[in-house]
């Protein structure tokens, strides 16, 4: 049989293959996967805690913070979490790259030198030669293995994306809290400092006989509870500052200065409509793509129990001191085609088939666990804002009034018509109110942060998302 004869049938049929190759199954669409995982739960048309508009990218610049803005930026470079989950999204890649490699065919190239032979002069063959093998992926085996490679890969980057989300919601909301506890020590003192105040006119008013030891008892007692709270509160300063430094990938020194004011923050969070969370947010996302990744893997098992056909060719050199070859025995090279089709495997095959397709279903319910959890904290952030806003402006007027109230008592004592007593409880609840206050609109700006967070709409700006990626 010629050259020719002999490449027609293998040629016939690789194409033959490639025409013929069976089509890997689609997953289904984001709107229709939710459907399937939570057939219980169908999507309203808008939020309860309803907000108009669409969803912005670009949240961190509502705070109008630059030293904010600057310590993300440090985060997102030196947060030692984030390197490693970069690297679980490098191994993924370096994985779909070795998958993809198997759609294409084999090249090796091979050279022996014959060893000299033994008690003679002479030495023995030498070989050189290209080896070339490929499997036809007649029924989507190798191309299920790529596609599932493929989708974790697509997984790891989304898993990714949402873990620098969480680090930006955790680095704002640790900046949050280090400066609501520096305000609240501030409060402390500042009723440390009042309550040393009326312990001095306490003794005064003892010295000229118009109150007595119970009120400077009394006044002692407050002091000191107001010197406790200070220690309590520059403790809670310490190690939410230390808390931030960890998190920027700093040593925890509190070397770190805070503003003394928390940022300021208006209007209505556009949220958008729960439909587009599915398409949005990155850890539903990530779920989406392990959804997509197990269908691979099924279609990969199933082309498993089928026949494998490969083509193989091979060019070799020969050379010998032993015998002589002649000049049309140079170069050797040879093409072909083999089959392996699996006869008997005890079951394991078949187990494979239902072992993935027990995988696809953990998948389909991790993504609707993942679908319910990302609703949830929607619909319990914005809730929460909603309810933190009102409260501040509860808090505002209660915190004035109560000023107002203890400057009224003061005066009362002053002109001798209250006591002392009373005096001290309306600083008490003067203190209360006004640390209730600061830790509302504390809780006003994290609980913003937690509703940019579940929206998944991107911290940074449409430009300087650009920027980066330039």
């Amino acid at each position: 049989m010629d050259k020719t004869s002999f490449m027609r049938p293998a040629l016939l049929l690789a194409l033959a293959s490639a025409l013929g190759a069976c089509a890997l199954t689609t997953p289904p669409a984001a709107d229709e996967l939710y459907r399937q995982a939570l057939p219980a739960a169908p999507l309203p048309g808008q939020w309860q805690a309803a907000a108009i508009g669409a969803v912005v990218p670009g949240w961190l610049d509502q705070y109008q913070d630059p030293q904010l803005s600057a310590l993300v930026a440090e985060a997102l470079l030196n947060n030692p979490d984030l390197k490693v989950v970069a690297s679980r999204v490098e191994q993924a890649a370096a994985y779909a790259r070795v998958a993809g490699s198997s759609l294409l065919p084999q090249v090796n190239f091979i050279a022996k030198d014959g060893l000299a032979q033994s008690g003679g002069d002479g030495s023995g063959i030498s070989v050189v030669g290209l080896f070339a093998s490929w499997e036809l992926d007649l029924w989507g085996r190798v191309r299920g293995g790529r596609e599932f490679a493929s989708q974790q890969y697509a997984s790891a980057v989304s898993d990714a994306e949402y873990a620098r989300q969480s680090l930006v919601a955790l680095v704002t909301k640790s900046y949050l809290q280090a400066i609501e506890a520096g305000q609240q020590k501030q409060l402390a003192r500042k009723m440390q400092e009042s309550s040393a105040q009326l312990l001095k006119y306490a003794e005064e008013r003892q010295r000229i006989g118009r109150g007595d030891g119970l009120e400077v008892a009394q006044a002692q007692v407050a002091l000191q509870g107001y010197l406790d709270a200070v220690q309590q509160l520059e403790l809670a300063e310490t190690q939410a500052v230390r808390a931030l430094e960890v998190a920027l990938g700093r040593y925890p020194g509190q070397s770190l200065k805070l503003p003394a004011q928390l940022p300021q923050v208006a209007g209505d969070i556009p949220a958008g409509l729960p439909s587009e969370l599915l398409e949005r947010r990155p850890d539903v996302i990530a779920a989406q793509r392990r959804v997509a990744a197990a269908f691979a893997r099924v279609d990969e098992a199933k082309a498993a129990r089928l026949p494998r056909l490969s083509l193989t060719g091979n060019v070799n050199a020969i050379s010998s001191d032993v015998f002589l070859l002649k000049e049309r025995d140079n170069p050797v090279w040879g093409l072909g085609a083999s089959l392996l089709a699996p006869i008997f495997t005890g079951g394991a095959l078949q187990g494979q088939v239902e072992v993935r397709s027990a995988e696809q279903k953990q998948a389909v319910a991790e993504y609707a666990k993942v679908g319910a959890r990302a609703f949830a904290e929607v619909e319990n952030a914005l809730s929460a804002e909603i309810s933190a806003r009102k409260r501040t402006a509860i808090l505002t007027r209660s915190a004035a009034e109560n000023q107002r109230a203890l400057d009224l008592a003061g005066v009362r004592v002053k002109v001798g018509s209250g006591d002392m007593r009373a005096l001290q409880q309306q600083q008490l609840a003067t203190y209360a109110a006004q640390s209730a206050l600061l830790r509302m609109q504390s809780e006003f700006l994290m609980q913003r942060t937690n509703a940019y967070l579940a929206l998944g709409g991107g911290f940074e700006s449409p430009a300087a998302d650009a920027a980066g990626k330039s």
